[in-house]
Parts: C-alpha cells; structure tokens; sequence
C-alpha cells in the first residue's frame, strides 16, 4: 500500500467526523434566508483546503453566492488538471418525510444520511482529503492542481458563466475533473460521455382580477386553470413527442455507433420500474428508455396551481393559474433557442378571455458531451477499472451540470466526471445519504487518478 493510501486510512475516523461537519452546514442555496450558510460553507470549505496544504486559497464573489479557488502549481512540465464541485445542496422539503433531520448527520448501516451527503458535499471533499494525504506523504503533487468549488450549482450556476469568462487566465488547465456525479452502481463503474443541457419557463394566466363564485359566473367568464390546460396540452403528442415548432430542429441525431454503445448498457424493465414505482414506461417513439433519458430532450411540467388548494371544496373560478415547465436539452441545443420557442408557442395557442405571460428563467445549462477517444477518459477508464476490476460502462446523463458545458464554452476544456455517487441515494429527496465503501472508493481513485496523470498525460 503506497504510503498516501496509508495516511489515508489512518485517518479514517477525522475524515468521516470532518464530512459530518461540513453535512451539517445548511447551505441551501435556492433560499434567501440561507444565503449565511452558503457563505458559512464557503468558509469552511476555504479553512479546509488550507489546512490540507493547498495554496491560494480565497472566497471570490460572484455576484450570487460565493466560489472558492486554491491551486497547487509547483510540477514542473506537468499537466493542469482542475477539481469541480459545490457545496450548495437542495431545499429538504418536505420534512416529515426524513427519518432525522437533514442537517444532523447520522451513520447507519455503512451510509451517512444527510442532506447534501451524496450531492454533492460528500464527493467534493474526496480530492481536498486526498490532496492532503499526497502533500503530508510524498510532499508534492503528481500534477498541477487547481481547485474551484461553488456554491450555487443546485439554482443553474447563474453567475458562473460570466465568473469563468472573467478569469480565464486562473481557470487554465489541460482537463477538468468534475466531483459531481457518479457512478453506475456500488460495484459497477461508468465513464460518462455527456450531460443534458436545461431551460426552465414560468407560465402565468391571468383572467378576471379576482376569484369569482363559480355559480354565478362559470360559463360567463374564461377559466385561467381550464385554458392553462389547454396550452399545456397542446405541447405534446399523446405518444410523448413534443409539438414545439422547431424544438427538434438542431437536436444531434445519435449515430448507429452510439446507439450501439447505449444499447451494450443493461436495461431491466421491471426493476427500472419498481425503482420508480411506475406503471409502465413511456417516451417518444423510435428510442429506447436510456435513449430517451440520455440523448433525446424533453419538455416536462414541473409543477401547476392556482384556485383552492385545501382540502374540501370551494366552489370559486379563480383568478389565476401557474405553471412551472423545465426542458431537459441534448447537444447542439441552445437553452436560450428553445426558451424563445416554447414562449412562441405559448402566445400562438393562448386561447381567448384569458392574459398569458410566459417568463423565461435567467440561468440555463448547455448540454454537454465528451469524446471517448478524450486522453482524461482514457486514464479515468483504466482507474476505475483498477478499483472496481470491472470494465466500465460508457453513458450519459439524464441530468444536468451546468459547470461542464461553460468549462467547455469559456476555457475550451473537456470535463471528466470523476465521481461516486450512486442514483439510489436519493439526491434532491428525503432521506438522502452517501456509502461510506464510495466514500473510500472515491479517496482511493482519486490518488490514483493524479499519479496515472502525471505519468500519462501528454499536453
């Protein structure tokens, strides 16, 4: 066992105590009244990585919530590789549904149950740790290091995009690794090729100024819930296809080379299903369901309301109706394009009686794909086929990482997702934890992953 992986596990017990801190922060970054917390993470994670040894570190604003960068730059003629992750997490609602309170961590059963444990706090303090352990053992890096952790991923990154621009010359490296992310099952490693992009839309119908007794008025004036319907029924197909004039216009079409590769990935149905508690699956026609949740984009309803909530019955036709609609996009998508569009269609099938507002989030994500033939994937295959002595399995993501797409936009460099989170820790839920084994895994990897660089990465 090289002498890092010894520090490692000799401090073992200070590194799960120092990630039960950090969980306990409750830096919600999508709620006003916990603005204080992201900074107070943001405190503690600067504190951190200067005591693991890394240099330059401070907290830069944003204009929103905070960054914070470090770098170690002392290897000579070797490559620059940069660490992304955040220390925002997800609001908990609802809480009755936790078995303990989010922002106390427990252990049980080999996980630590947190909000913010798996997504991402748990992954993005592997490398500081691992950091730590390769400056106190050996005294240097294998590789130049920077590090930027933000804290505002989980709202869309609003500000990022013009951070990065506005630092391009600090930001420079050769490869980007993400810590947010993860991998295909607790035994089962997977190299991800790419991310979906998003655009979020707020639909508002106005009708008459104020609730109306539906006795007296219903059938005389325009319902704003009933023409709410209209518009959003309008967006699809019964099959799923969505009806959006140009939506599909620049959408990638898989190759019959990827479609083979996303189709080496194993699908079981029913398991798939049981996991969701569905009936069946659904889709557009033509794809398969990693196809659908990999490489083709959507348009999903988030949320509607408006009218009387509670229970019983109130017999209004009310004033108002809300929607709140997200699009999950592929490459060659633009979030801005499509935004346009959906708005475009919304005006053009508004029925009459009612006011349609449509308006267009201010933050997006670019949709996102790496080239296997990539010399990073290539080390981070042979890493990972190393530690879990399994080959990994090429895929996508359903989801989104907004960092990865403007990394690429803005600095020119790829990002591999170098991460071990696992889809059944209930990311964005109640209950939600990270395996201490990944956890392990995770530090393990990561030295590896820095020594194979130095020795392999050619610039």
């Amino acid at each position: 066992m090289a002498e890092w992986q010894t520090y490692l596990h000799e401090h073992k017990d200070r590194f799960i105590n120092e990630l039960i801190e950090f969980l306990r922060i409750p830096s919600i970054s999508s709620l006003p009244e916990h603005t204080s917390d992201v900074q107070h993470a943001a405190e503690w994670v600067e504190a951190r990585m200067k005591a693991a040894g890394i240099e330059s570190v401070e907290i830069m604003p944003t204009g929103g919530h905070p960054v914070v960068y470090g770098d170690w730059l002392h290897a000579s003629d070797k490559p620059t590789v940069m660490i992304y992750g955040h220390f925002d997490t997800q609001p908990v609602d609802p809480l009755y549904l936790w078995d303990n309170p989010p922002f106390e961590p427990i252990i049980k059963d080999g996980c630590i149950y947190a909000r913010g444990a798996s997504d991402d706090k748990g992954n993005m303090f592997i490398p500081i740790i691992v950091t730590e352990a390769l400056l106190k053992t050996e005294g240097s890096l294998p590789v130049n290091v920077k590090f930027l952790f933000e804290g505002q991923e989980e709202i869309g990154s609003p500000q990022l995009p013009d951070f990065i621009s506005a630092n391009k010359e600090l930001l420079s490296c050769d490869l980007i690794l993400s810590a947010d992310g993860g991998q295909w099952e607790e035994n089962q490693p997977a190299l991800i090729l790419g991310t979906r992009g998003l655009a979020a839309i707020f639909i508002d119908v106005q009708g008459p100024d104020h609730d109306l007794h539906s006795g007296t008025y219903g059938g005389t004036i325009a319902n704003p819930i009933h023409a709410l319907v209209e518009i959003l029924d309008s967006m699809h197909e019964k099959d799923g296809r969505i009806t959006v004039d140009g939506f599909y216009d620049d959408v990638r079409q898989l190759t019959d080379e990827e479609r083979g590769q996303i189709g080496q990935t194993p699908f079981d149905e029913a398991e798939y299903l049981g996991e969701v508690g569905a009936l069946s699956t659904f889709g557009e026609p033509g794809f398969s369901t990693h196809e659908r949740a990999w490489a083709r984009p959507t348009l999903e309803v988030n949320g509607i309301y408006g009218g009387f909530q509670e229970e019983g019955l109130k017999t209004v036709l009310p004033s108002t109706a809300h929607a709140k609609i997200s699009c999950r996009l592929v490459a060659d998508q633009n979030p801005s394009k499509i935004a346009d569009l959906v708005q475009a269609h919304v005006n053009k099938v508004a029925p009459p009686g009612v006011k349609v507002t449509v308006k267009k989030s201010e933050s997006g994500a670019i949709p996102y794909l790496v080239p296997v033939s990539e010399p990073g994937m290539r080390i981070a295959g042979s890493v990972l086929r190393e530690v879990y002595a399994k080959e990994p399995y090429q895929v996508r993501m359903g989801g989104t990482i907004p960092a990865m797409g403007i990394f690429l936009q803005y600095l020119q460099t790829y990002t591999i997702v170098f991460a071990f989170g696992l889809k059944d820790e209930r990311q964005h839920s109640p209950n939600e934890f990270f395996r201490l084994s990944s956890y392990e895994r995770g530090q393990k990897a990561y030295g590896m992953f820095l020594h194979r660089l130095g020795e392999q990465y050619l610039r």
